[in-house]
């Protein structure tokens, strides 16, 4: 006869089959069955008990994100369930494998009006690529398993309802997982046409430059290489950072509203874009409507999605570089190629001019200066969204084999702290930062009480300029209204975070963020760093008045006064010295 195993214990071995040794959640009644499942297999399986559903959720998005493997959760019946929702959506936007199993009343308690209990599965129909509730309790196995090859192979969130009792069930051991059939697909090679015209299109342009996304991120090599052979700026998404180092002098960063100025400049006097595994939602705004598209995916539903294509190739980004790498002519004495990096330098020393500002409230540069000198070859950051999402991607240079996570397309605030638990989790050996407003800290601080709770020496970095800073720039900038609902209150977050257990310190300078910095290496809890930051807005991109050539003076002096870039000068003045 056959070993008997509840039901839940043959859930857990089957993710634990695919390379998986932990899960987030929090427990309810309906998950008893589980949670016994984890006790008995604590020695070799960890569960992660967040203090809300929506951080576990957000964690095992993150901790997909960074790893590129399955992250798994989990909710109680009812309430349980419906918090995962926010962390899930940002796993179904920014397209990662998640696992989330969800609880369910006992099968005879279900569909009647009973204490927790709803139809679960509809609710999770959007966000799911693959939604079920189990119907018995031999099949949890088999369910399980196809759930995690479904979230795999569709790249989004897959859905397990268990009935509690099915988890209490016991059952035949049998069952063999599918993990080893899963192989990493093969991308296509590019057809020999579409690079012949993609040559052909390099060579007559004036001014082509590439924009990558994180479908480019195994061909850095081949990214600077097509840049240096065919003098073409490189601009990525803002999710793309990290595929280039910083310091790469053709690389000006992303582009859109959180972008250094370069690459927020150039987009507009392009003729020829080399559209790289990408698909910013905003890309029809940030581009010269007129420039040519040469697009590079392997998904034939993003070819011409987010702007017209002239030439596009299903292919895998690297083979398609490579492929036109090799059959291209290189060019010479390209003005926009030279200007680009030109601006790029001039961008980077202004920035660099304020590094050890004394100004009060403190300005963000001096405390990245700090972070960008402290933070190892292999930290990882946790980033909120918000005005944080501007001031790391303008001013924390990415290197070396250095990692980071934030909510993307989904953009929800809350994502800095879950997504550093995860980091620390899967890296336990790194330095991990959260990096957070003081809106989205306010938002799921208690995981603080996670972070003390397993022992996770995090740096959590809160920026307070008491406002949702992003949202008040929108107001001011886009929609010209009066400021409506973006106040937040003046908080002492580190007395918050010591009665939860962590150290905590309080930095209105840069010396004293420094010797924050510093007491956090001699403690192995975790730490919050209450950085008291300047009420003042980030330098705009989308609304900048720096050009006289066809701006008014009037505008452009208001401009440069308010952000005290007086040393800045426009594209244009550098593509005019290049053509010289």
């Amino acid at each position: 006869m056959a070993d008997k195993i509840s039901g839940s214990d043959a859930v857990l071995n089957v993710i634990q089959s695919w390379g998986v040794d932990h899960i987030y959640g929090y427990p309810g009644g309906s998950f008893d069955s589980t949670m016994n499942a984890l006790y008995n297999q604590k020695d070799h399986f960890k569960f992660i008990q967040v203090r809300h559903e929506e951080a576990g959720a957000i964690a095992a998005a993150a901790d997909s994100k960074l790893t590129g493997q399955i992250g798994v959760c989990f909710g109680s019946a009812g309430p349980g369930a419906v918090h995962l929702l926010n962390g899930l959506y940002d796993a179904k936007v920014d397209r990662t494998p998640v696992l989330a199993i969800v609880a369910q009343v006992p099968t005879s308690r279900m569909n009647i009006d009973f204490f927790q209990a709803m139809n679960e599965e509809p609710i999770f129909d959007d966000v799911a690529v693959w939604n079920r509730t189990a119907m018995t309790a031999e099949s949890l196995p088999k369910l399980v398993d196809e759930a995690i090859q479904e979230a795999y192979e569709k790249k989004g969130v897959a859905v397990l309802t268990i009935p509690k009792d099915f988890g209490w069930a016991e059952i035949d051991d049998t069952y063999v997982s599918a993990a080893n059939t899963h192989v990493e697909p093969v991308y296509p090679e590019p057809a020999k046409e579409s690079v012949d015209q993609a040559v052909k299109m390099i060579k007559d342009a004036k001014s082509p430059m590439i924009y990558f996304g994180i479908g480019a991120k195994d061909a850095a090599d081949e990214l600077k290489e097509a840049s240096e052979k065919f003098k073409m700026p490189l601009v990525s998404s803002v999710l793309a950072k990290g595929i280039l180092d910083e310091d790469y002098p053709a690389y000006l960063g992303s582009t859109g509203r959180v972008a250094p100025k370069p690459g927020a400049e150039i987009g507009f006097a392009t003729d020829l874009i080399v559209w790289v595994g990408n698909d910013v939602p905003f890309s029809i705004f940030l581009f010269n409507r007129k420039a040519k598209i040469i697009q590079i995916d392997i998904e034939s539903a993003k070819l011409g999605k987010r702007h017209h294509v002239d030439v596009p190739m299903l292919a895998d980004s690297k083979k398609a570089l490579r492929a036109m790498i090799d059959a291209g002519e290189a060019k010479s004495d390209v003005a926009f190629y030279d200007a680009s990096i030109a601006d790029k330098k001039n961008w980077v020393e202004w920035q660099d001019s304020f590094k050890d500002s004394d100004q009060m409230p403190v300005r963000p540069e001096p405390i990245f200066d700090v972070l960008n000198k402290t933070a190892s070859d292999r930290a990882v950051f946790g980033v909120d969204v918000g005005n944080v999402n501007i001031n790391f991607e303008r001013l924390v240079d990415i290197h070396g084999d250095q990692k980071w996570v934030t909510s993307g397309k989904y953009a929800t605030m809350g994502f800095g702290l879950p997504a550093a638990i995860a980091a620390k989790v899967v890296y336990p050996d790194r330095d991990v930062y959260s990096l957070s407003g003081d809106g989205g800290f306010a938002m799921l601080m208690e995981e603080i009480l996670t972070q003390v709770k397993y022992g996770l020496h995090i740096v959590n970095v809160v920026f307070s300029n008491e406002t949702l800073g992003f949202i008040e720039a929108e107001q001011t900038d886009d929609s010209k209204q009066p400021l409506s609902g973006v106040d937040l209150p003046a908080t002492d977050w580190a007395t918050a975070a010591k009665g939860m257990g962590a150290e905590a310190f309080t930095a209105r300078t840069k010396a004293e963020f420094q010797e924050a910095m510093d007491a956090a290496k001699n403690t192995d809890k975790p730490v919050l760093i209450d950085v008291k930051l300047t009420h003042e807005m980030p330098f705009t991109t989308e609304h900048m008045f720096i050009d006289s050539s066809w701006q008014d003076q009037t505008k452009i002096d208001e401009f440069v006064k308010k952000y005290q870039a007086q040393d800045l000068k426009p594209f244009s003045y550098f593509l005019k010295q290049a053509s010289k």
